[in-house]
């Protein structure tokens, strides 16, 4: 049997990563949209906690049959840290804020991480002031934010301050636990970290849960058939599909081009808002989203054109030393 072409062997990779693409455009798009349909008739940070510990219970039976020597790897008191921070804090202050923000908006708010990443880096991290490019990025980003923040009374009758302040803290813990990952376990180890991340943010939307009475006031006979399926496609599809295939992309593609997520999925999320929420959209909130998907383009974007310098001047380093 003859070896198969340069080419078919080529097109298989290529178009996984296409496929990983697909996945996470798509699928992180409309879990805002999931979120809201799981508010209806469940209480915030029940719903987070009820996500992300059975996503962690499913992916962690599956490590357990396949390969439980990862867990052995996992740094856990910084997996557990990061956990709080990313599906926790992150997640949590999310969902509550959606009981006032349409989820649109919220994808909007969330798209801006980047920047706050870039400058909490500059601040606490590397302590070297960010690049002229990006750092407009910000300042664009953040202008949208304020024109969003100014035109929310008219795009939900039911946002509050505490809603909005539930949406910056959600962005600073989750731009901290993204600088606190970053190395934090070896690539073979990585989903038994994730899979710690889960069940310790999980633990942290119960404890929520149980002091602020969701626990011990919530009738479970009132969750809806809508609201079930919707945590089910979280669990499924939002935790541990599209999140493996952001891990799979991480490792063949550069991280800016697969944190361009952050500009696709506030547009899928305004649209599906609109169109199955009936979420208004106001000329001021278009034009919001304009800053705020400019700015993180220039971010995002500034980071690719860097690194591609960089391998460049390596490719031509390693040239010109080789015998």
């Amino acid at each position: 049997m003859s070896a198969p072409s340069p080419q078919l062997a080529t097109m298989g990779p290529r178009f996984a990563i296409i496929g990983a693409f697909a996945v996470i455009y798509s699928i992180w798009g409309t879990t805002y949209l999931a979120i809201a349909l799981s508010l209806e008739t469940l209480p915030p940070f029940l719903s987070g906690a009820s996500r992300f510990l059975l996503a962690a219970s499913i992916l962690g039976v599956w490590l357990g049959i396949r390969s439980p020597g990862n867990f052995r790897g996992v740094p856990l008191t910084r997996a557990i840290v990061v956990g709080v921070l990313l599906t926790g804090v992150g997640n949590g202050l999310v969902v509550y804020a959606q009981q006032g923000v349409p989820s649109g908006i919220a994808a909007l708010f969330v798209s801006a991480i980047p920047g706050l990443v870039l400058l909490l880096d500059a601040a606490f991290f590397t302590r070297r002031a960010p690049p002229v490019v990006p750092l407009t990025g910000v300042c664009v980003a953040l202008a949208g934010i304020g024109l969003l923040s100014g035109d929310l009374a008219n795009l939900s009758e039911s946002v509050s301050w505490r809603h909005l302040a539930a949406l910056l803290i959600a962005a600073t813990g989750w731009s901290l636990g993204t600088l606190l990952q970053r190395g934090s376990a070896a690539s073979a180890s990585l989903l038994a970290f994730t899979c710690v991340q889960m069940a310790a943010g999980g633990g942290f939307q119960l404890l929520l849960a149980t002091t602020t009475g969701e626990v011990t006031d919530f009738d479970w006979h009132r969750v809806s058939l809508v609201s079930a399926l919707a945590v089910l496609y979280l669990v499924v599809f939002g935790s541990i599909i599209a999140f493996n295939c952001y891990l799979w992309l991480l490792g063949r593609v550069d991280a800016s081009a697969v944190t361009t997520y952050a500009l696709v999925n506030p547009i899928l999320a305004l649209v599906l808002g609109s169109l199955v929420m009936g979420e208004r959209l106001t000329p001021q909130a278009f034009g919001a989203a304009l800053c705020v998907l400019t700015g993180v383009a220039l971010i995002l974007f500034h980071g690719v054109r860097l690194r591609r310098r960089r391998a460049m001047r390596t490719a031509t380093t390693s040239g010109n030393t080789s015998v």
